[in-house]
């Protein structure tokens, strides 16, 4: 059964990353153009639930290609990730919540 749900999952992370990408180029756009600044960086620990070397590298790449954030360290027991957000400052659990919620659960739904 597994077997048969993978395409799907795949298809939905591969989806939600497009919309993402989208979504949040057009963010950084508007921000770069307009004349007003409203970017509030922030640097966040993200707990991680990605446990192999492949899970955790799959899940910073993808949080890195996205615009506005960066993936920048493991830390060293690899139980968190060191990502810098444009758009942080405001809400940092926000955040948290929205690249574990999005990127990391299903890419771990495709990979286990």
């Amino acid at each position: 059964m597994r077997i048969l749900l993978w395409p799907i999952r795949f298809i939905q992370l591969v989806l939600y990353f497009l919309w993402d990408l989208f979504s949040s180029s057009v963010i950084v756009a508007w921000d770069v153009l307009t004349p007003r600044d409203r970017s509030e960086p922030q640097l966040l620990l993200m707990p991680l639930d990605a446990e192999t070397d492949a899970e955790i590298m799959a899940t910073a790449n993808l949080i890195s290609l996205t615009p506005g954030t960066l993936s920048l360290d493991v830390t060293p027991d690899r139980k968190h990730l060191l990502v810098h957000s444009m758009f942080g400052a405001g809400n940092p659990d926000e955040v948290r919540k929205s690249l574990k919620g999005g990127i990391e659960r299903r890419l771990l739904r495709v990979t286990r």
